[in-house]
């Protein structure tokens, strides 16, 4: 894992910027893809992949795995994503704390658990068979949510954070999550990361969001369609310090903007970064 420290900070790769990619070879540090989105036996999009990564280093970023569903582990889908590791020799693999399927029917959406032991006990075996299967370690990455269960019993930091430490997988930590949960749930941002702890955290992510009016109240989307918000931006200044040795990644997945926007928003980034870096402990 040492060859991701001080990487300059790094984009998702999309199908709509393969080409400018490929002609423009823009200045960061690495991309991320949808582990899905490469699970087929050829076609573009795995030879795309395999020309930017000659350039580049990948992680995968899967989003269909369903660690915290009653479900069977899909081991079709993880023998497709241990094949795609193979071929790509990716910086990193990830996937998320959530469930999404029940009887093999799965929504299109990452729901949140209820932070209880009796959860944490089931996701915790689950990461611990897909590291097995996979023959490394993962990342999990904390969701935004817009709902609460009443019988949860633990912190959602402190059940990502035990999760992480019992299972041995390591944290992918959203910023935008972050902010994105404490406006719609009304907790303080800084004690989650001042709750995490710095050695356990592989990656960072920034993205935009949506607010919306719902019932006379603010509600906060995770829609991935905007540019990173000025209060994710400044909540990633106080992050940028503590977790100093991860790699940090722009995510933007609809309504796509111009190659050289999401560069800009790297830039940014990495500047933050930098700045906070050169800040005496």
């Amino acid at each position: 894992m040492s060859s991701r420290h001080h990487l300059n900070a790094g984009i998702g790769l999309r199908a709509e910027h393969y080409d400018a990619v490929l002609e423009q070879q823009p200045r960061v540090g690495w991309m991320e893809v949808h582990s899905e989105n490469y699970f087929g036996a050829g076609g573009k999009p795995r030879g795309y992949l395999d020309r930017i990564r000659r350039d580049y280093p990948i992680s995968l970023h899967g989003v269909g795995l369903s660690l915290g569903s009653t479900d069977e582990l899909n081991r079709a889908h993880l023998t497709k994503l241990r094949d795609l590791m193979h071929r790509c020799e990716p910086l990193l693999v990830s996937e998320h704390l959530s469930w999404s399927s029940v009887d093999g029917r799965y929504f299109n959406d990452l729901l949140p658990l209820p932070y209880t032991e009796e959860a944490m006990d089931h996701i915790v075996s689950r990461i611990m068979q897909t590291q097995d299967f996979l023959g490394r370690q993962i990342l999990i990455e904390n969701l935004s949510s817009y709902v609460t269960f009443t019988h949860s019993t633990l912190a959602e930091w402190d059940f990502l954070t035990e999760t992480a430490r019992r299972s041995g997988c390591g944290i992918l930590l959203d910023i935008n999550n972050i902010y994105v949960s404490s406006v719609n749930h009304g907790f303080d941002p800084l004690r989650y990361l001042d709750a995490v702890p710095a050695e356990l955290v592989g990656e960072m992510h920034l993205a935009g969001h949506t607010r919306k009016t719902v019932d006379d109240g603010m509600l906060i989307i995770d829609s991935h369609d905007q540019p990173v918000a000025d209060d994710v931006w400044s909540l990633f200044a106080v992050a940028a310090p503590k977790f100093a040795h991860a790699p940090v990644l722009i995510e933007w997945d609809s309504s796509l903007p111009p190659l050289q926007d999401l560069v800009a928003e790297a830039t940014r980034a990495q500047h933050i970064r930098e700045a906070r870096d050169a800040i005496p402990a």
